[in-house]
Formats: structure tokens, C-alpha cells, sequence
């Protein structure tokens, strides 16, 4: 008889598990990591702030109508190379309203500069109109 006991059975060698390949799960990562990357909106969003509502005030002094155009800025209805010189004339005051209107097909980003060249030169009350 042999040293072994009977009930035990010799199924051969054990079989050696093979561990799972880790490349395509890395793979993946890279991938999702790339993708997230250039998905991403880097920075932050410029905002223009805008009061919503009417009651802004009550229109007084001449007219101040500034309109947008594709190729130039028009100040009641002459076009104008620097706006914040030529409305000063015709300002009483920082809150007296400027009405601004796009015109012409002229784009919102374009109308945004405008808005944001008249708030940098002092200009408190603006209301954009269609």
C-alpha cells in the first residue's frame, strides 16, 4: 500500500489560476480620461450682469440710442469710432439711461462688446432693447 490515505484522489498537478489581464481596463481609463479632458470647459464663463424689469427709470434729456451693427456702432443713428466720447455730451449724469438695440444681423457677441465697452466707461443704466 502507499503512504497516502485511500480516500484522498490525485487529480495531477493543481492548476494554476491565471490572473486577469489588467490592459484593457487600463485602456478604458485612458480613454474615458482623454475623453473627459477634452469635454471639459476649462475656465471660467464671462457674465455680463443685465437688470431684468421695467421701472428701470424714467427717460429724460436727449435721445441716447445706441445700435449695433455688424461693421459699427451708431449713436442716434451716426456712426460713431468712440461711443463712450460721444455720449458723454449728452449725459446729465452715470444713471441716465442708454437705450442699446442690435441691428442690421448684428450678432448677440457683438452687442455683448458694446454692452461691456459702455459699463467700463461708467455707465450705469442701459437698457437693451429689440
Amino acid at each position: 500500500m502507499s503512504d497516502r490515505a485511500p480516500h484522498m484522489f490525485d487529480l495531477g498537478r493543481p492548476v494554476r489560476r491565471r490572473r486577469p489581464s489588467l490592459t484593457p481596463m487600463i485602456d478604458v481609463v485612458f480613454l474615458l480620461l482623454v475623453f473627459f479632458m477634452l469635454a471639459a470647459r476649462f475656465g471660467t464663463q464671462g457674465a455680463v450682469p443685465l437688470v431684468v424689469g421695467a421701472g428701470v427709470g424714467s427717460y429724460s434729456g436727449p435721445p441716447r440710442l445706441v445700435e449695433v451693427t455688424p461693421d459699427a456702432l451708431r449713436l442716434n443713428g451716426l456712426p460713431v469710432a468712440d461711443l463712450a466720447a460721444a455720449l458723454r455730451p449728452l449725459m446729465q449724469g452715470p444713471d441716465d439711461i442708454i437705450v442699446l438695440r442690435g441691428r442690421g444681423g448684428a450678432d448677440v457677441q457683438r452687442l455683448v462688446d458694446a454692452l461691456t465697452l459702455l459699463q467700463a466707461a461708467g455707465f450705469a443704466q442701459i437698457a437693451v432693447v429689440p
